[in-house]
């Protein structure tokens, strides 16, 4: 019997179950993974983005219920210190911080923009501004990590919180063919080749079911 549970939705649509699921794989933690019910509204006005406040994806451990994915990473570096989720030099440990915070409350026009769907591809998909200023935001933090921390990660040669919370923007980046620099593109191909994104991403495609918002041709 797994030691946790992860309460998820859509692996194809959801971008903070998708997460929630890499913190818990980075940390070594077994877990089973539970699925939220389609018809729940809960679920689906997370997926379209309509509640301010989502309680999935949902970490179980012992007496432990923790539901955002900030909080479930906190957590999972305070039982399992040695995976390395935070740096373990204290400015590289704040500035990692930071830069999770800036994606969990910000880049809003990127997530409306390009909503995360990993079965499909657009490969003349036109960014309006204000979505591109939030990808050009993103791959300034991305370059400025490579280059200060040496890379491949974003925080060194490990993968730390940050890569789990920079991971779907990878997704979204190749679904709309995002034009990038040569050091954004290189880790966007990293982490798409990441082992756990690779599990996540065979099993999203195999995904019965369809939003229809979220598949409209752009």
């Amino acid at each position: 019997m797994a030691e946790a549970s992860l309460t998820i939705s859509s692996k194809n649509y959801s971008s903070w179950s998708l997460r929630g699921f890499l913190l818990c794989r980075i940390a070594g933690l077994d877990f089973e993974e539970r699925i939220a019910p389609w018809d729940d509204p809960a679920t689906r006005a997370e997926l379209l983005l309509l509640s301010p406040s989502f309680l999935v994806p949902c970490l179980e451990h012992g007496q432990v219920k923790v539901w955002d994915t900030l909080a479930i990473g906190e957590y999972l570096h305070e039982i399992k210190p040695g995976a390395g989720l935070l740096p373990t030099d204290q400015a590289a440990r704040a500035h990692c911080r930071a830069v999770c915070g800036e994606m969990h409350s910000g880049f809003a026009n990127l997530r409306s923009a390009l909503p995360m769907n990993l079965k499909v591809r657009h490969e003349s998909f036109k960014v309006w501004g204000g979505a591109q200023a939030d990808i050009e935001r993103v791959t300034t933090i991305w370059r400025e990590c490579l280059q200060k921390y040496g890379g491949p990660y974003l925080f060194g040669a490990t993968p730390t919180m940050a890569d789990a919370m920079y991971a779907p923007v990878c997704t979204r980046f190749a679904t709309y063919n995002v034009k990038l620099d040569e050091a954004s593109a290189g880790y966007r191909d990293l982490m798409l080749r990441f082992p756990a994104m690779l599990e996540w991403t065979a099993a999203a495609k195999s995904e019965p079911e369809e939003v229809e918002e979220l598949d409209v041709e752009f």
